[in-house]
């Protein structure tokens, strides 16, 4: 039987001798050395760097484990066990040299996140979850805030860079929600925004066109810390990041009921 917390110990020393690289390769960063996936989709030799050693090391922890990976620098499947990892999330901003970037890390047990790491690279901040352990920031435990309302929230989010398809509609809820909130923030950088509504520096996050790699780390932090974590209609299993709604108990239903009737009617 695996042992979470002391495997999430393995996962962080992990994220940290990868962010040691991705802090090095940073010096001097050539921004023509990217590559371009997709439209406003890009991946820099630093991606691909990163993920190899995230692959080397995982795979020690539990040989048999799958891989889901946004670089796609190993196909393996696994029966039980499956890392999901974007080895430098938040791409576009290190491109330019900009904050946060992460590292993001979860394991998943068939359709169940079970542990997660994000580590945000410039600020040396570790973020740790694992099933019935709790969240936790440099070892000390944290705690989704306690804002009762949305108006007494600050909420973050992500502008759609490839998927424009409900861009009108995500307008008239920017629209609102700049209207009755402490204000919306976007760091580009969606396992960050997770992460910070874990710690209570954000009461509530949304966005449409993510993936798993992007997620699944984070939706541990927010529940391990008191959260919820649900799709756009309001369902909380089998996430992809197609629709994702992370919140403060306090302000969940609020915040989902308003981002379902912006974005889904």
């Amino acid at each position: 039987m695996i042992q979470l917390k002391d495997l999430c110990k393995e996962i962080e020393s992990a994220a940290r001798e990868t962010a040691a690289f991705i802090l090095k390769e940073s010096e001097g960063f050539d921004i023509t050395r990217t590559e371009r996936k997709g439209f406003n989709d890009f991946v820099s030799y630093v991606d691909k760097g990163s993920e190899k050693m995230l692959v080397e090391k995982l795979s020690r922890l539990i040989p048999e484990a799958g891989f889901n990976t946004e670089e796609g620098t190993i196909k393996k499947t696994g029966v039980k066990y499956t890392w999901v990892i974007d080895p430098l999330d938040g791409t576009t901003n290190f491109l330019h040299g900009l904050h946060p970037h992460a590292i993001s890390i979860g394991l998943m047990e068939y359709d169940e996140v079970i542990a997660g790491v994000v580590y945000e690279v410039s600020g040396n901040e570790v973020f740790t979850a694992w099933k019935n352990g709790g969240a936790w920031l440099n070892g000390l435990p944290i705690h989704v805030s306690k804002a009762p309302g949305l108006s007494d929230s600050l909420v973050a989010t992500g502008f759609p860079y490839s998927d424009f398809s409900g861009l009108s509609r995500y307008m008239d809820l920017l629209s609102y929600m700049c209207k009755n909130t402490h204000g919306i923030r976007r760091l580009g950088s969606a396992a960050i925004d997770l992460a910070y509504v874990a710690c209570g520096r954000f009461e509530a996050f949304y966005e449409y066109g993510l993936h798993p790699w992007d997620i699944a780390a984070g939706i541990i932090l927010v529940r391990e810390a008191g959260g919820r974590v649900s799709d756009f209609s309001g369902t909380e299993k089998k996430l992809s990041g197609e629709e994702i709604v992370a919140a403060n108990n306090y302000v969940f239903s609020e915040v989902q009921e308003i981002v379902c009737r912006f974005m889904k009617n």
